[in-house]
């Protein structure tokens, strides 16, 4: 009977913890003038630009008219833009750079982003679902 007194109640405590990790250079992932790298981006800009950048946009995360109003705005939206994408994926560079590039190579500029936000959404963020036990004994 002592032996039956002496069994100890246990208890498995589940957890699931997500990891987040994102690849962060301090660099555009492509230069400003790689358009041959993807051919497919450079093609929808040379075809229908103003799509092209309300695609850009929205993939991005920003609303898919806002480039339509750049002409409008003196190309203030493709500033904030590319400062908000350097300052999202910690690329390095500075507002200056970003209007002399907008003004100076609109389109190439714009083909860079796009090149960007498709290369960090597709491998840029990787999650992992991880399981923790725990064993508790009563």
């Amino acid at each position: 009977m002592s032996k039956l007194n002496n069994k100890k109640a246990m208890a498995v405590q589940q957890q699931i913890t997500t990891v987040t990790t994102t690849q962060s250079s301090g660099e555009w992932s492509t230069g400003l003038f790689d358009c041959c790298s993807d051919m497919g981006t450079c093609c929808c800009a040379t075809w229908c630009f103003p799509c092209f950048q309300c695609q850009t946009a929205s993939h991005y995360g920003w609303c898919v008219c806002m480039p339509l109003l750049d002409p409008c705005a003196f190309m203030a939206v493709s500033c904030c833009m590319r400062s908000s994408m350097r300052e999202r994926y910690g690329i390095q560079g500075s507002t200056c750079v970003d209007v002399g590039l907008v003004c100076c190579c609109y389109a190439c500029a714009w083909c860079q982003m796009a090149r960007e936000v498709k290369t960090r959404t597709t491998s840029g963020i990787q999650q992992v679902n991880m399981v923790t036990q725990q064993l508790h004994v009563a």
